[in-house]
């Protein structure tokens, strides 16, 4: 007589007592958010985001190493990388902060220099000028500049204009009207201060009479190139100008502007 046996039922393993699933989130967190910071850092704009994800990933990282010391999660490499990978972007962060500030700085400086006029004080020639001003005229009138006059500028540039003189423009001229008379001035600058200066930037202009009317420039084969080329510290530049005035004109008014950082200075000139 055959006995039935009942076939066994499948079963799970019993779960080991206290085992708990291993908790690696934190340095999963750690790593990407390293990785990220770190890539940030590297952009000295993103400094502050890198200083952000920097110290939530060294945090993470560190916390995740403790998990990982007490058995809790598996992944300690990876953590202890993001930990890692945190304090990098920490530092590039603070790299990238005095990087920006820095720039900043430098162009906020730049701008200031470009938008500020740099001031002149008039500096009487030492014979009191050719048309027999002094210092204390020049200050009556508002410190007017004669010929052989000085605009001192706060830099150490110095721009002195001489006596006009009278002038033939040629006939192939420009700029010259017959019947008109024609005057040349001689401009001159001199770098007394400590940086380099570009005359390529200076303008000279004029005006006639008392009517102030404009002075066109005249440019001929003798007159008319006007300043170039820098100037070095302790050096002078000379220019000669030609202008066209009325023939009744008694006087010149010049303005010479050094370029965008200075005001322009005016001379008063006797024709």
């Amino acid at each position: 007589m055959s006995q039935y046996t009942q076939p066994q039922q499948p079963y799970a393993p019993a779960q080991t007592p206290g085992s708990r699933p291993a908790r690696n989130g934190l340095g999963t967190s750690a790593l990407v958010l390293g990785i990220i910071g770190t890539v940030s850092g590297l952009i000295p704009f993103f400094f502050w985001l890198a200083g952000i994800l920097g110290l939530i990933a060294l945090i993470l990282g560190l916390a995740g190493r403790g998990r990982a010391k007490r058995g809790e999660a598996t992944n300690k490499g990876v953590t202890t990388f993001g930990a890692v990978l945190g304090l990098v972007a920490l530092v590039l962060s603070v790299v990238g902060a005095v990087l920006t500030f820095k720039a900043v700085d430098d162009v906020v400086t730049d701008i200031n220099k470009a938008v500020a006029d740099s001031s002149a004080s008039a500096k009487p020639a030492a014979d009191g000028g050719a048309a027999g001003g002094t210092a204390g005229d020049a200050e009556d009138k508002d410190d007017i500049l004669r010929e052989g006059d000085s605009a001192a500028y706060d830099d150490g540039l110095e721009v002195t204009v001489n006596a006009p003189a009278a002038y033939t423009a040629d006939e192939f001229a420009v700029g010259h009207t017959k019947g008109n008379s024609a005057y040349t001035v001689s401009v001159v600058i001199e770098n007394k201060g400590k940086e380099k200066f570009d005359a390529a930037l200076v303008t000279v202009d004029a005006r006639a009479g008392k009517d102030g009317v404009n002075a066109e420039q005249i440019f001929d084969g003798t007159v008319g190139e006007g300043f170039t080329g820098t100037v070095l510290p302790g050096k002078k530049i000379t220019a000669k100008y030609a202008f066209d005035a009325p023939a009744d004109a008694k006087n010149l008014t010049v303005e010479v502007a050094p370029g965008f950082e200075w005001d322009a200075s005016q001379w008063e000139l006797k024709l």
